[in-house]
């Protein structure tokens, strides 16, 4: 149930965080086509188009990123090896934000970032661990791990 919920909660974030960011961009690059800016004579139009491609790719990653969480939480098990990745990728992504927010912006950039970092990582490790009493995904059909040989029974490995 829980892992259910960080999962869709997660994906709810990040489906806002996508929004908010995609916003910011179209206002950046709406200022830097209507103020024609320009830096070291770069031709402003490439820099608004620019501007509008990078906040469309990282709302279409954050989206991308929504969507693997919320197929993680509808099915209630752990995302497949691409799901995995993306989402790792997208932690460390906020992981570095969460980094540089704090000192360009402030502790609440700061403290958001964090949040979604710490319910990515909540998601990836919740799914991670064995169920309650279920399946630990190893095919013996127990949750407990393997118990390690008794001592008398270690051999040694070297030459």
């Amino acid at each position: 149930m829980l892992r259910r919920l960080v999962a869709g909660l997660a994906a709810i974030v990040l489906v806002a965080e996508a929004a908010v960011l995609v916003l910011v961009h179209i206002v950046l690059g709406r200022t830097t086509a209507n103020q024609s800016m320009s830096i070291a004579g770069s031709d402003p139009d490439v820099m608004a188009k620019a501007t509008y491609a990078m906040g469309a790719g990282m709302g279409a990653f954050l989206v991308l990123c929504a969507v693997l969480a919320a197929v993680a939480a509808l099915r209630d098990r752990s995302p497949g090896r691409f799901a995995r990745i993306v989402l790792i990728s997208a932690a460390v992504t906020h992981g570095l934000l969460g980094v540089l927010a704090v000192v360009l912006i402030g502790w609440a950039a700061f403290a958001a970032t964090t949040l979604i970092l710490c319910l990515l990582v909540l998601t990836l490790t919740l799914y991670a661990a064995p169920r309650d009493g279920g399946d630990d995904g190893g095919g013996n059909g127990s949750a407990q791990p393997p118990q390690p040989p008794a001592f008398g029974e270690l051999k040694p490995t070297g030459p």
